[in-house]
């Protein structure tokens, strides 16, 4: 699942082809939304909020979710699409892109006045203008019994890490992903260490916690059966999350993690 850095990116790229300008083609490829038609407004802006795209147009957002597998191109009039047709399920032109929102989890159009429904329920964002880092220890503090790895990644205690960061966060910190919160030491450098981290990766296309883009990019993520970086030791793999349909595949070393 793409990161709050992924959909920033996204979210920047298609701000930078898409605002001010007038639609010239509004194609909805979910059934809900397939009627409607925004060809010949304005495209205000487009912003990411957390891990949510949303992109105003006139009265209404439209609101889109990337999930496990989706993704927004940029093209020119004639390029070849890199994706198949079929998997479209949003194309917005202007005069000189087409945007186009493959494999969306999430498409929908709301009235703007509408927006908070879908996206006030998110914590501080880690990359925008609302980031407040004392309300985010708050909220991850609210419940000193949940597992650090579960409350890092719910989007109601702060918006914009996946589980990616989750796992590199945890290690970089030496606390393993299910101990309880109120059993972290020092949480607030946890949550400056991650803002810092993902700041650093929010403008280039390949994401490292590491600190080189030549190698290893990740301490444990996707590592399992490798050594650790630091300690040689065995890296793990386990799942984590609160049901069936949240379980995560979770990373972590035995030795540098207690």
């Amino acid at each position: 699942m793409p990161e709050g850095d992924t959909v920033y990116r996204s979210a920047k790229n298609l701000a930078a082809a898409l605002d001010g300008s007038v639609l010239t083609r509004c194609d909805i490829r979910v059934p809900k939304f397939a009627t409607i038609d925004l060809t010949g407004h304005t495209v205000d802006e487009v912003v990411s909020r957390g891990k949510h795209l949303l992109m105003r147009v006139g009265e209404y957002t439209l609101h889109s979710h990337l999930k496990m597998e989706g993704s927004w191109h940029l093209y020119s009039h004639e390029a070849r699409w890199r994706r198949p047709a079929w998997q479209a399920r949003a194309i917005l032109e202007n005069d000189q892109y087409v945007a186009v929102g493959f494999e969306l989890g999430l498409f929908e159009v709301v009235d703007r006045a509408e927006e908070d429904d879908v996206v006030g329920h998110l914590g501080p964002d880690l990359l925008g203008p609302d980031w407040d880092a004392a309300t985010a220890i708050d909220n991850l503090s609210s419940d000193p019994d949940r597992e650090i790895g579960l409350a890092l990644l719910d989007q109601r205690n702060l918006a914009g890490f996946g589980n990616v960061y989750r796992c590199e966060l945890c290690f970089l910190r030496g606390v393993l992903p299910t101990r309880p919160v109120g059993e972290v030491n020092d949480l607030p450098r946890m949550v400056t260490l991650g803002k810092r981290l993902i700041e650093a990766n929010k403008d280039r296309a390949e994401r490292t916690t590491t600190g080189t883009l030549r190698g290893t990019t990740d301490w444990v993520y996707g590592r399992a059966g490798k050594p650790c970086l630091r300690c040689g030791t065995k890296i793990l793999r386990g799942e984590l999350g609160e049901n069936a349909l949240q379980l995560r595949n979770t990373y972590w070393c035995p030795r540098c993690q207690s």
